[in-house]
């Protein structure tokens, strides 16, 4: 499946962005769990990325945000803003400026001005997304040129809100599938991915790329 050219608006077809609880997302998340979903050694290699990867001092979008955002603590940024689903666990979040509420999956488009951000960053969240390459999409619109998204995971997820091509595909396959949402949605130089798992605990892939001049 994951050699399947893209077609339409989507990488994949319609079906592979099913998931087994399709109830709201609003109310599934409703209630803040203030848990996070990867482990110390691996948060501190997130942060590590971020640092390599993420300008200081720029204006930053968190999506699908959460109470934390794993920044390095000593990685001085300008405002950060948080876009998720629970407005109590963006409040406890002691590196947001400001919180959004909004369903990406609801509505893709974001609630931002072209060329506002100079990085963006999605963490072990990118498995939920049922219209990856029009999000894709609205982060390129909202970043300024050369700014980085970075998207990162781990081999954790709440499977039933899980979307199917993520549930029947690999680690190393899902390094494929993020990059070819880059691909699709357009506007992206310099796509990597890596394996930055710490060893010893949960790993931890990335795919990042900056957004295109033009």
């Amino acid at each position: 499946m994951i050699s399947e050219r893209v077609r339409g608006d989507g990488v994949f077809p319609p079906a592979a962005y099913e998931r087994d609880d399709e109830s709201s997302d609003e109310g599934f998340y409703a209630t803040a769990r203030k848990v996070v979903h990867i482990d110390e050694g691996t948060i501190a290699a997130l942060g590590r990325l971020y640092a390599e990867v993420i300008p200081a001092g720029g204006r930053l979008l968190d999506l699908m945000s959460s109470w934390r955002s794993h920044l390095p603590r000593d990685h001085a940024t300008g405002d950060v803003v948080g876009l998720g689903l629970n407005a109590e666990e963006m409040a406890d979040n002691p590196q947001l400026a400001k919180h959004v509420v909004h369903d990406v999956n609801r509505d893709p488009r974001l609630p931002f001005a072209d060329d506002e951000f100079d990085g963006a960053m999605c963490a072990v969240s990118i498995q939920y997304v049922i219209h990856p390459v029009q999000l894709f999409q609205e982060i390129r619109r909202v970043l300024r040129p050369g700014s980085p998204f970075v998207v990162s995971f781990s081999n954790r997820c709440f499977p039933t809100k899980a979307v199917a091509v993520w549930l029947g595909t690999t680690d190393a396959q899902h390094l494929t599938l993020v990059r070819a949402y880059f691909e699709a949605g357009g506007g992206w130089t310099d796509v990597r991915d890596e394996d930055r798992s710490p060893g010893g605990g949960d790993p931890l892939y990335a795919v990042w790329a900056r957004a295109a001049s033009g």
